[in-house]
């Protein structure tokens, strides 16, 4: 586990939001169990709520990630810690929504999705970059991984229109 800034108040919502759950408490790669925390979360609410509803959810949970991204940062004095883990919730859902709309519970794809979503969230091609280096604050946060999602997303449409499954 990554060491917990004593002075973390850990009954604060934000924390446990802004690191899923505990999930960037993880080492080594909180960014990884950050995105594998999302799989289960995302592909039952999916299940749950359908299409709408997880776009929805998608929304949701990047706003809040807004909110506790700024909150961690101003409890821990730091910009984008390794913690914060719910902006890679944001964007594996994001790469996770063609997969389940067109795909469904398909294995394979939800292991691409997870793969390439990493892929672009860790070499963070352009504008992810601009977001991740230049925008501040919890913006830059959420930005990059937005992006990546996005990324991963468009790559997983044009498999499944290119038949690939």
């Amino acid at each position: 586990m990554n060491e917990i800034p004593p002075k973390l108040d850990l009954k604060q919502p934000y924390i446990w939001l802004a690191t899923w759950f505990g999930c960037g408490f993880m080492k080594p790669a909180p960014g990884t169990w950050g995105s594998l925390g999302a799989l289960p979360f995302g592909i039952i609410l999916f299940g749950v709520t359908g299409l709408w509803g997880f776009i929805l959810g998608i929304v949701l949970v990047s706003l809040i990630g807004y909110w506790a991204s700024e909150q961690f940062e101003k409890a821990t004095g730091t910009h984008d810690s390794k913690m914060i883990v719910i902006d890679e919730v944001a964007g594996q859902w994001i790469a996770l929504l063609p997969v389940l709309h067109f795909m469904g519970l398909n294995f394979v794809y939800i292991v691409l999705a997870f793969g390439l979503f990493r892929f672009f969230d860790i070499t963070k091609p352009w504008p992810a970059s601009y977001f991740d280096k230049e925008l501040p604050g919890a913006l830059g946060v959420m930005g990059d991984d937005i992006i990546a999602g996005l990324f991963a997303a468009g790559c997983l449409i044009g498999l499944i229109y290119a038949g690939f499954s």
